[in-house]
């Protein structure tokens, strides 16, 4: 099969502020994505990030570079666009990976609040055994 690069999307909510929150809810998301996806850091071309204005203790990125494998891999945090009413507190991201995968295998996962952004994605995934 032949390789490509693929886009994984994703998002979550923080209950606060704080590097402790920030940095659970970038773990535990990548974690999900990482579960459902089955890659490897070295497959990772990059990977974006956006918080909403009222997150300003960290980058979600400094959370994601402490990942075992990941201290080479391409990492941008970015503002999120305000949108008045838009959701608070919320974490996104962008990973594009190489892989052969079609893009219909690739899972998205919107955690927390972030399951509103797209509702059409929340579903149950078993995690795929290696």
């Amino acid at each position: 099969m032949e390789w490509k690069v693929r886009a994984i999307r994703g998002a979550t909510t923080v209950s606060d502020n704080s590097v402790a929150a920030m940095t659970d809810a970038v773990n535990e998301l990548l974690d999900e994505i990482e579960a459902h996806n089955q890659f490897d850091a070295e497959d990772i071309v990059c990977v974006f990030f956006t918080t909403t204005v009222d997150l300003d203790v960290m980058f979600p990125a400094a959370a994601a570079r402490k990942r075992r494998g990941w201290n080479h891999v391409p990492l941008l945090d970015l503002q999120q666009m305000h949108v008045e009413g838009s959701l608070k507190r919320c974490i996104r991201i962008l990973i594009q990976i190489n892989t052969c995968s079609p893009q219909s295998a690739i899972v998205h996962r919107y955690l927390r609040q972030a399951h509103t952004l797209r509702p059409d994605l929340d579903i149950q995934f078993p995690i795929k055994s290696q």
